[in-house]
């Protein structure tokens, strides 16, 4: 099942230095793993925003949430989840 997910980083002002740059790539290497598992399929930043969209592959919504969780930034995340079904105008839908 696919998701889209918009993921907005609240991560408090005082977390800098080698805190935050340890964070930023525990994060980008927990987000390739997630790639790799076929997780995690597509990901775009929001011009200007510290906001990110993303389709996320996984079989319920349990399962979701677990891998989401399993972000290094998860207790600084404020996270919309949108379940997606296929739609019958979609242009790349196969025939």
């Amino acid at each position: 099942m696919d998701f889209l997910v918009r993921i907005k980083n609240q991560a408090p002002p005082t977390l800098v230095g080698a805190e935050l740059e340890n964070l930023v790539r525990a994060e980008s290497a927990r987000a390739k793993e997630l790639a790799a598992q076929g997780t995690l399929l597509r990901l775009w930043r929001i011009a200007g925003q510290k906001v990110n969209v993303g389709i996320w592959r996984a079989n319920d919504a349990t399962e979701l949430h677990s891998a989401l969780a399993s972000l290094p930034f998860f207790p600084y995340l404020e996270i919309e989840v949108f379940p997606l079904a296929q739609h019958p105008n979609d242009p790349k839908a196969e025939l």
